[in-house]
């Protein structure tokens, strides 16, 4: 399932003018598109080819029609299983002919095979601070185990689930009233942040991944400071 572009947009691919060294950007999404929505805001300096979900009820395609990028859909349901589905998808991304391709709330578990594939080019943005509670559930294990640092983790990509090289993660202060629903927004906030300077290094040739795995950052610095929950006195 496809939708056109209708009229010409500096982040639509199929854009009259676009300058042709600009890099190429394939989103995945599941959900209601607020990353997707935070990085289209952003101004980036790439393209958006296309926004692929697998779900055809997804919220996120909304916004991409309503910024005339292709809106795909490749229902996962469809197909008889992970590996069946994931070909499918990355038949459809390479059409595109992505230099980056952007998990954005996609809810699916990714084959060694596609992660292969995009080695390098495949990043995601998960609401923890990795290593630290990978999968789902995390605000409701993080508030369990009473942390008082919370956070999210834009990483590249592998087979080992939420593990990949970590590129970069904000953290916010657990409050003591928190709830799963207050301290997932206060997250989310941060995600909206991070996962769009994430995307500018990467398509500036900022950051890479290198061939030991490990991430290369090109004149980026770190601030000294350190965040401390509760504060000391």
């Amino acid at each position: 399932m496809r939708h056109k572009p209708k009229s010409a947009d500096p982040l639509n691919a199929d854009s009259a003018g676009v300058d042709q060294s600009t890099k190429s950007v394939v989103i995945l999404i599941s959900g209601r598109g607020s990353n997707l929505q935070a990085i289209l805001h952003a101004h980036l300096p790439c393209r958006v080819a296309a926004v692929i979900s697998n779900l055809a009820d997804a919220e996120g395609l909304n916004i991409a029609r309503a910024h005339d990028i292709p809106a795909i859909v490749i229902s996962h349901g469809n197909f008889i299983n992970r590996a069946a589905f994931d070909a499918a998808l990355a038949k459809e991304i390479d059409l595109h002919r992505p230099d980056l391709v952007v998990l954005a709330g996609f809810m699916r578990i990714l084959t060694p095979e596609f992660v292969a594939r995009y080695r390098g080019r495949l990043i995601n943005i998960h609401p923890s601070l990795l290593p630290a509670y990978s999968g789902l559930d995390t605000h409701q294990r993080a508030l369990a185990d009473g942390v008082k640092i919370h956070g999210c983790t834009a990483h590249y990509v592998t087979d080992n689930l939420d593990h990949g090289p970590i590129i970069i993660q904000a953290a916010v202060t657990v409050l003591k009233d928190d709830t799963p629903a207050s301290l997932a927004a206060r997250v989310l906030q941060e995600e909206h942040r991070i996962y769009p300077q994430v995307i500018r290094w990467l398509c500036t040739g900022r950051v890479a991944l290198g061939m030991d795995g490990r991430v290369k950052f090109n004149l980026l610095e770190q601030p000294a400071p350190a965040l401390i929950s509760p504060m000391l006195e």
